[in-house]
């Protein structure tokens, strides 16, 4: 078989909302695949004739409805069974993100060796690390192990087979909606790897404290859920992410405040954070990169406190997930 005809079997669903520019470098990356879907989550930028102008089918979801990244996800790869050939891969990726030239070739070749493997994903970079702490602290998230895996992000490289099997995304997560496909995947049996290999750069576009914050929040809100639905033995998904950020956010303040009503001494249980701060620093080499990270680290324990929060509450009161933007586009990453 040809590298072309390889190809040829891999489609890609792209999904966005108002990415510009970013979206037209996205579908220019994906030229060469299969049949390429893109899906616009109630785009205002032009961006639905930027991708029909680059050949791509295009996907409108109905407005009247949450957007969610599973719920676009879903509806692409609906689109690529419709209206057939069915491909036997799919490339899975935000519409601010490249696809790097190698990387379809490189996965390819591992899924087509490796027949229980659901799902292969690379290294994803940011393309601006430069322009702003969060940026840089979003790259380095990325940059998990090589080898089997646990989870992957939103850009891979996924056996449509698979996907078919397990019944595609959860579309009313907000967040959170790959690590959940993913531990229905490996209870049937499928693997999750990561390999060593370049496979998006990605615009995160995020330049404020408010817009990581968001971030975080959602961040708590994604682990939460994935508890709620697998976090029992012996998966136990989303269990650390959870309690982690409850044990930060709120162990030091209620202990304060209890341990303050006996003695006014009690609220020095507060200074664990300036400690922890010091570790972290100390780990990250200090300097103010270092400094910075710490701080942001330790800080960031309060927003996903709030998320956990955000949907334990929503879950009570049986009110339905909405979705947590951070910047311009669909909020995604």
């Amino acid at each position: 078989m040809s590298g072309a005809e390889a190809v040829s079997r891999v489609g890609a669903v792209a999904i966005g909302r108002n990415e510009g520019a970013r979206l037209i470098a996205c579908l220019d990356s994906l030229q060469g695949l299969g049949r390429m879907v893109y899906v616009d989550s109630g785009s205002t930028d032009g961006s639905v004739a930027a991708a029909e102008a680059r050949g791509a089918e295009v996907v409108r979801l109905d407005t009247a409805r949450p957007f969610t990244a599973a719920r676009a996800r879903n509806a692409g790869l609906a689109r690529l069974r419709e209206a057939g050939p069915t491909p036997d891969y799919v490339q899975l990726i935000y519409g601010d993100c490249t696809l790097d030239p190698g990387w379809v070739a490189t996965a390819l070749a591992f899924l087509e060796a490796t027949p229980r493997a659901a799902v292969a994903c690379g290294r994803r970079r940011e393309r601006f690390p430069e322009a702003s702490i969060y940026n840089r602290l979003c790259d380095r998230e990325w940059n998990t192990p090589v080898g089997r895996a646990r989870n992957c992000g939103g850009d891979a490289l996924v056996r449509m087979a698979a996907l078919e099997q397990v019944g595609d995304f959860r579309a009313d997560m907000i967040a959170g909606e790959e690590p959940e496909l993913c531990v229905r995947l490996r209870k049937q049996g499928w693997e999750i790897w990561r390999l060593d290999a370049a496979m998006t750069r990605h615009d995160a576009g995020l330049t404020r404290l408010s817009q990581w914050w968001t971030r975080a929040r959602r961040t708590g809100h994604a682990y939460a859920e994935r508890m709620a639905l697998h976090g029992g033995p012996p998966l136990r998904d989303g269990v650390r992410g959870t309690l982690n950020p409850l044990a930060w956010g709120l162990g030091p303040p209620v202990a304060a405040l209890g341990l303050g009503l006996v003695h006014p001494a009690g609220v020095a249980v507060l200074a664990v954070y300036p400690l922890q701060v010091l570790r972290l620093a100390r780990r990250e080499g200090g300097g103010r990169e270092g400094w910075t990270v710490a701080a942001l680290t330790v800080l960031g324990k309060i927003p996903e406190t709030l998320g956990v929060l955000h949907y334990a509450l929503a879950r009570l009161a049986h009110r339905p997930a909405r979705l947590m933007e951070y910047k311009g586009s669909a909020g995604h990453d």
